[in-house]
């Protein structure tokens, strides 16, 4: 495995870690404590404050910046120009600095987050989700979920793959990967092969 790759226009902060395999581009910050995983990309103009967490496998396009209390599983995609937020009540009169009030948000393993999107911190974005361009996620997104809208709504479900499902009954196979779900009440699919 390749070590990793920082362009010469970008700052890396003593104390961040990068993993190997891992490529930061063009005009991008990575402060300290902020870390890593292996093989990920991170676009031009992307800022990662301290105590950051991201997974391996990851793709965070340009103009993204993952503030403190975000933390991003392995296979996380984000889109360019998506936000992240970490405080729900922003005052400049009143600042809220420091990790103590900081609110946690959570993209699970492989979800999709498109182009301008919004995801409202403390709310987890479950595995596999899609987040369509322009959404503003203000609640917990469900596994598979495919979520659009101000404020994001499900309007339907994902396989791992991507394959967006048409609408089903009970039970459904992907049609390019073959895997396998099952409905477990309105807000629910569980992959079961």
């Amino acid at each position: 495995m390749s070590e990793n790759f920082v362009h010469s226009s970008s700052f890396v902060d003593d104390g961040a870690e990068i993993g190997k395999g891992s490529k930061i581009w063009h005009f991008s910050h990575i402060m300290s404590g902020a870390r890593i995983g292996e093989n990920c990309v991170l676009g031009q103009n992307v800022f990662v404050q301290s105590n950051v967490r991201i997974g391996d496998f990851c793709k965070i396009q340009n103009n993204v910046s993952i503030y403190e209390g975000v933390i991003l599983e392995n296979y996380v995609f984000c889109g360019p120009s998506m936000v992240f937020t970490n405080v729900k009540d922003p005052r400049c009169k009143y600042p809220q600095q420091g990790s103590e009030f900081y609110i946690r948000t959570l993209v699970k393993e492989g979800a999709s987050i498109g182009a301008n999107a919004t995801i409202v911190c403390g709310n987890t974005v479950g595995k596999h989700s899609f987040i369509g361009s322009g959404a503003v996620v203000t609640r917990d997104v469900p596994d598979f979920a495919l979520m659009v809208g101000v404020p994001a709504k499900r309007v339907g479900w994902a396989c791992e793959c991507g394959e967006i499902f048409p609408r089903f009954d009970s039970e459904i196979t992907c049609a390019r990967c073959g895997l396998r779900y099952r409905k477990a009440g309105e807000n629910e699919l569980i992959q079961i092969g």
